[in-house]
């Protein structure tokens, strides 16, 4: 069965979330996940999101 809000919350952003990772300087990837770096919170990519979240473990 189709899922009906499969991607609903990406179509409400702008540009469909996509963006530059601050991180990882790359453009035209979705940057929806929140990492928080020296206080403060920032929004990454996925691959960025990961190495991070390795980092503090």
């Amino acid at each position: 069965m189709a899922k009906p809000n499969r991607g609903k919350t990406l179509k409400t952003l702008p540009s469909r979330g996509r963006s530059t990772c601050p991180l990882c300087k790359r453009t035209g990837i979705k940057v929806i996940r929140e990492t928080k770096i020296d206080e403060q919170t920032i929004k990454t990519c996925k691959e960025c999101f990961k190495t991070e979240e390795n980092k503090k473990s």
